[in-house]
C-alpha cells in the first residue's frame, strides 16, 4: 500500500485545511482523503461560515468549492485575497471545468485548480505540492537567519549576534512559527495545535505566558529589529520593523 504520507512535508499533522462545500458527501469524501494524509480538517457549508471563521481562526489551506448556497467561491476567492491574505493556500475544487473558468480562478489568486470528481490520493497530493510550495524557503532549511537572530532546527538553538539563548523546546517552536509568518496574523487555536498539537486541556494562558517568556527572552524591541503584536479577540503576529524604525 502507497503511504499517503510521501513526499508530503514532515509538518503535514500540523496542516489545517478549511474543506468548504455545500455537499455532504465530498466533504466527508475530502475530509478523510486529508485527514488520512495527516491534516486537521475543518468543514464549512456556506462561504458566510468560512467567512466568518476567517475572522477567529487561521488556515495553511482553503479546499473552496464555485457554487455554495449563499456566495460563489470566486467571489470568495476575491474576498480573501482582497482581505490581504496571500500567505494563506486556496485550491478551487469544483465540477466547473471549462477553461475560462479555470483561468480566471487562478489569475484571481487560486494556487491550484482540481476538477470534481477527483480521487483521493490526487487530491491529498495536489494539497501536499500546493502545502510545500506555500513553505517558507528558510523552512527547507537547517538555520534561519532574521536580522540578528539564527534558529537552528538541528539543535533547538536561538543565536543572538554572539550569544546562545536559552529556549525551551515549545518556545522555540512558537517563535520560529512567529517568524517564519511574518507580519501574518495567527490565531490562538492554530498556534496551539501547531505547538502542543491538542489545546483542548490546555490553561488558557499557555500561550501567553509562552509569547511573553520569549518577548523576555529574545529581547524583541525595536532596536533589535522585531515585535509581536497581540490581536484582540484573535491572536499573535510578528512584526519586522522597517529599516528607519529601528534608527
Amino acid at each position: 500500500m502507497v503511504s499517503l504520507k510521501a513526499g508530503f512535508p514532515d509538518h503535514s499533522d500540523a496542516m489545517r485545511i478549511a474543506v468548504v462545500d455545500d455537499d455532504e458527501e465530498i466533504i466527508d469524501f475530502v475530509s478523510a482523503a486529508l485527514t488520512a494524509a495527516g491534516y486537521a480538517c475543518t468543514p464549512f457549508r456556506t462561504g458566510a461560515a468560512l467567512l466568518a471563521a476567517l475572522r477567529r481562526q487561521t488556515f495553511d489551506l482553503i479546499l473552496l468549492d464555485w457554487n455554495l448556497p449563499d456566495s460563489l467561491g470566486i467571489d470568495l476567492l476575491r474576498s480573501i485575497r482582497g482581505a490581504g491574505a496571500h500567505s494563506t493556500a486556496i485550491i478551487m475544487l469544483t465540477s466547473r471545468s471549462d477553461k475560462d473558468d479555470i483561468a480566471v480562478a487562478l489569475q484571481t489568486g487560486a494556487d491550484d485548480y482540481v476538477i470534481k470528481p477527483e480521487s483521493s490520493i490526487v487530491i491529498a497530493a495536489r494539497v501536499g505540492a500546493v502545502l510545500r510550495r506555500s513553505l517558507p524557503d528558510a523552512a527547507q532549511q537547517r538555520v534561519s537567519i532574521f536580522g540578528k537572530y539564527g534558529f537552528d532546527r538541528l539543535t533547538g538553538h536561538v543565536r543572538f549576534e554572539d550569544a546562545d539563548i536559552p529556549l525551551s523546546a515549545k518556545e522555540f517552536k512558537l517563535a520560529l512559527l512567529l517568524f517564519e509568518n511574518m507580519h501574518r496574523p495567527l490565531s490562538r487555536s492554530y498556534l496551539l495545535e501547531k505547538i502542543w498539537q491538542s489545546a483542548g486541556d490546555l490553561p488558557t494562558r499557555t500561550l501567553d505566558m509562552h509569547v511573553s517568556r520569549i518577548r523576555a527572552k529574545l529581547n524583541l524591541t525595536p532596536a533589535n529589529g522585531y515585535r509581536i503584536v497581540a490581536i484582540s479577540g484573535f491572536g499573535y503576529r510578528m512584526e519586522q520593523f522597517g529599516a528607519e524604525e529601528m534608527q
